[in-house]
């Protein structure tokens, strides 16, 4: 039976989920649905405001509309395989499709984070160089860093699945978590896993520590050089500071929590990984508008247009 189980690969994977009360399952579906409209409400309005808006046709808010779309695409290779289980009773996944979520799911979310990269060297370059900044910051740059973002989310992903399908899988299939991930299933191989979940630590983890410390520094310099010298225009760039600094700890600290150590199951591994995978690409674009007045004000002439188009 020991050599049966050891020849035996594994073609799915058994995701147990948020819950297995079949009571709870309408409920979380609801509220799931819920956030996944609104991640995509939100979102791509924000993508809606700026691709029509002329005046907001500049560095920082090219670079938030495509904040927008990584957080719709990060929301949606999770959440949607999340409320088919719920609406389906299913928990099963193939061993393919676990490792394309993964990689996903790692692909969107790098992308995002070096685009929080790109957003702070954007506000360094606005205030230490307020008379060069349309020039530093052209649209070859801006288009170039974008597309940097997306290669740096595709390197990182590409790295992490290419250290899990080497593994072997032959047994246990057991996921504690309603996605696919690295942590949980990494430990399910069949074999000595240690150097690859400090390879996997070092790829993500220390990787997420270096830029958070990095942007807080960044940070840090560029709320310096704002309090040293107020005027409405840094008053302005305070206020996108602070939404910024705020998406990035959202960001930032579960995934820390989630990578930077070895993968061993915590109390609030699940609660952390919705908040990180569900709840932030949902509060991001809000942050973001509550805290910037041009945003809301061509939000609004936005709805305004529509609802006269309407009448008319």
């Amino acid at each position: 039976m020991e050599v049966e189980n050891l020849t035996t690969t594994v073609t799915e994977f058994v995701l147990l989920g948020l819950t297995q009360s079949p009571e709870l399952k309408y409920l979380l579906f609801l509220v799931v649905f819920l956030v996944y409209l609104m991640t995509w409400l939100s979102n791509l309005t924000i993508i809606i405001v700026v691709v029509t808006n002329s005046h907001l046709h500049v560095p920082l808010y090219f670079f938030l509309a495509n904040l927008a779309f990584t957080d719709i695409s990060d929301s949606s290779v999770t959440a949607v395989k999340l409320l088919w289980d719920l609406a389906s009773h299913t928990r099963t996944i193939s061993f393919n499709w676990c490792i394309i979520q993964i990689f996903l799911f790692h692909f969107s979310e790098g992308a995002g984070i070096f685009l929080l990269v790109v957003m702070a060297v954007d506000r360094y370059v606005a205030i230490h160089k307020p008379l060069h900044y349309l020039k530093i910051m052209n649209q070859n740059v801006c288009t170039g860093l974008v597309i940097g973002s997306w290669m740096g989310g595709f390197t990182h992903s590409i790295v992490q699945t290419a250290l899990i399908i080497q593994l072997p899988f032959c047994g246990p299939n057991i996921l504690d978590n309603f996605y696919c991930d690295v942590p949980q299933v990494i430990k399910l191989a069949c074999a000595n896993t240690d150097l690859v979940e400090l390879l996997m630590v070092s790829n993500s983890g220390l990787l997420l520590s270096c830029i958070y410390l990095i942007l807080l520094i960044s940070y840090s310099i560029i709320l310096v050089k704002i309090r040293k010298n107020i005027t409405d225009g840094q008053h302005k760039a305070l206020s996108t500071c602070a939404a910024q600094i705020t998406v990035m700890s959202l960001i930032f600290i579960p995934g820390i929590f989630i990578y930077d150590r070895p993968f061993k199951k915590l109390l609030g591994d699940k609660i952390v990984s919705v908040t990180y995978s569900l709840i932030t690409p949902m509060l991001n674009p809000i942050i973001y508008t509550l805290r910037n007045a041009e945003m809301k004000n061509a939000i609004w002439r936005l709805m305004s247009r529509i609802l006269l188009s309407r009448r008319k």
